[in-house]
């Protein structure tokens, strides 16, 4: 669930948020994107409620494409992102707006935008309330890899979800008992997770978590849940870290003059791009 700590340590932001992008429309969105406009590599970064603009998050996506990576970071918000100073919009009112399934059905243009242009592998990555709409994105081949970082509103079902998604409509009803996914076909028997006729089905994105160890809003306990269940199917590639010392949003709402602060998000975010170097190639 979203709360306070989704919104400490607002991001500055000024006339001019810096970057070495440009602002464009893809999809229907303004977004910025930075890197090769001819690669046939995309990443997508899903802010948090902050927005598309803050220097941080830009600065990020400048680091991604240097890897090769054409990078887009869309304005989820159409220019209103969560403002603490506005006290005519609280947060419970704010999100009533922007809510992430509304986030995931703008995504869907955006991808369609970047396939046409023939990009031939997306990764994504979503900050808090973006880690939602990532898996979302997650549970059908939008997507050839993912990544949350410090997340919000995602819950263990929504990890089940990204993992038995694929079964569904397929003829089986999907169970959980509590250490195996299993499937009831609609010819009768249990069997186990993705068998159906023969053929093999699995999960097409690899999941990649990294959380805080001080996060109330997805604390180390809820992690090590989403990790057990990622355990059950090994041949998905799934990873969950916990970041000793740092608190919720720290991979990019941090204090650029805290030198351990930089050190902990350049940490986070050289995880962030390796795990798109080894599944979006």
């Amino acid at each position: 669930m979203s709360g306070p700590q989704c919104c400490e340590n607002p991001p500055a932001l000024t006339s001019s948020c810096g970057g070495s992008g440009s602002v464009v429309e893809l999809g229907g969105l303004k977004a910025y994107t930075t890197g090769p406009s001819d690669s046939k590599l995309a990443i997508v970064l899903i802010s948090d409620v902050y927005g598309y603009e803050p220097p941080n998050l830009r600065k990020l996506a400048d680091k991604v494409a240097a890897s090769g990576y054409y990078v887009v970071v869309p304005d989820f918000f159409y220019g209103e992102p969560y403002a603490p100073d506005n006290t005519d919009r609280p947060l419970p009112i704010w999100i009533q707006s922007h809510g992430t399934d509304k986030g995931f059905e703008d995504a869907k243009p955006v991808i369609a935008a970047l396939k046409n242009k023939g990009i031939s592998a997306i990764g994504a990555a979503g900050f808090c309330w973006g880690a939602k709409v990532v898996v979302e994105l997650a549970k059908s081949d939008y997507i050839q890899a993912a990544v949350l970082l410090h997340p919000s509103l995602v819950t263990v079902d929504d990890i089940k979800d990204a993992l038995i998604q694929v079964l569904i409509g397929s003829g089986v009803d999907v169970g959980w008992n509590g250490t195996y996914v299993m499937g009831s076909s609609k010819w009768g028997g249990r069997e186990p997770l993705g068998w159906l006729g023969g053929r093999w089905e699995e999960v097409k994105a690899p999941l990649a978590v990294l959380g805080a160890e001080t996060d109330r809003i997805s604390p180390p306990e809820l992690l090590k849940q989403f990790e057990e269940v990622l355990s059950v199917r090994p041949e998905i590639h799934g990873y969950v870290k916990i970041f000793p010392g740092v608190v919720h949003g720290w991979t990019v709402r941090y204090n650029v003059e805290d030198e351990k602060a930089v050190k902990c998000a350049e940490e986070a975010h050289q995880n962030m791009l390796d795990w798109f170097l080894e599944h979006v190639k």
